[in-house]
């Protein structure tokens, strides 16, 4: 069992239509068609949807993608058409709030990874693959890959894992013309972010993209881009092949839930407890911290 521990209910709008609650996104459509995209404050872990928020998270996530939207703009067309509020719209969602044009979605995810771990350290050692991909013997936790690999996992519902599946199975879904066209798009988007990244003295170990098809048949990248949230990021100065690395994201919440102090039984069929409150500090402050470091600007400004 897992999903939310406790399922928010969504905002009533005027004149928009809600559609679905993500792990931290409500999406809704306006009268014109487009997407209304807000990014909660909402935390996930283990499959699970915490019952504590933390505080700007949203925000965050919002903020840096539309500077990673900018970053990319010459690569590949984003979703956003304004960051307006809808009138009527709750005080709350001002900063967390897109409107985007709607899309026929791509149904895999678009991973990119530069380094070894995760799930895809898990196939490696198994298999010497990722996604059937051969790599050389050797490799280790934090390995840095030979070439970027493009690794696609078909979408999973709230409280399931995403599955990685061969690019064969992207062409059988898509086909091979617009299957070959995301790898490179993701390839590409990647090596311009991890470039990026690097000059700040972070790693960008691997990262996953979403994308559509708008109607003149043009491939368009969307929902959020290189956050905390889609994407491992590693303080360069501690990069070290061979075990765990520091990462920017939601560590600090899955350390404590691990722990003794949580009482949580991650084997068993209860939901996570509450984050105390040093948890939620010491996570808003690490997201505070990517955006800092990766943009070259303060949050406060």
């Amino acid at each position: 069992m897992s999903g939310f521990v406790e399922k928010p209910e969504p905002a009533q709008v005027p004149g928009l239509t809600h559609l679905h609650t993500g792990k931290v996104r409500d999406l809704y459509r306006n009268d014109g068609g487009d997407l209304i995209m807000v990014a909660s404050d909402r935390i996930s872990a283990y499959d699970w949807v915490l019952p504590t928020e933390i505080p700007d998270k949203g925000r965050v996530l919002t903020r840096l993608s539309l500077w990673w939207f900018d970053q990319l703009a010459d690569l590949v067309p984003n979703h956003v058409l304004s960051t307006e509020l809808p009138p009527g719209a709750p005080a709350d969602w001002e900063g967390r709030t897109l409107v985007c044009t709607s899309l026929r979605m791509v149904p895999v995810e678009c991973v990119a990874r530069g380094y070894l771990t995760g799930s895809g350290l898990v196939e490696y050692n198994e298999t010497r693959t990722v996604c059937g991909l051969a790599l050389p013997e050797g490799l280790v936790d934090g390995s840095e890959l030979p070439a970027p690999i493009f690794t696609p996992a078909t979408k999973a519902a709230v409280g399931d894992h995403d599955e990685n599946v061969p690019y064969e199975e992207v062409a059988r879904q898509v086909g091979a013309e617009p299957a070959a066209l995301l790898r490179q798009t993701t390839l590409a988007v990647y090596g311009r972010a991890r470039d990026i990244a690097r000059e700040r003295g972070i790693v960008l170990a691997d990262t996953k993209f979403e994308f559509g098809f708008n109607e003149d048949d043009e491939l368009i990248i969307a929902d959020e881009v290189l956050t905390p949230d889609s994407s491992r990021f590693w303080p360069a100065e501690t990069w070290e092949p061979g075990h765990a690395q520091p990462s920017y994201d939601k560590q600090f919440v899955r350390d404590w839930l691990t722990s003794p102090a949580s009482g949580w039984d991650r084997k068993s069929e209860q939901p996570p407890p509450p984050l105390p409150r040093e948890i939620v500090d010491a996570t808003r402050a690490k997201y505070l911290e990517a955006y800092e470091r990766l943009t070259g600007l303060s949050w406060s400004s």
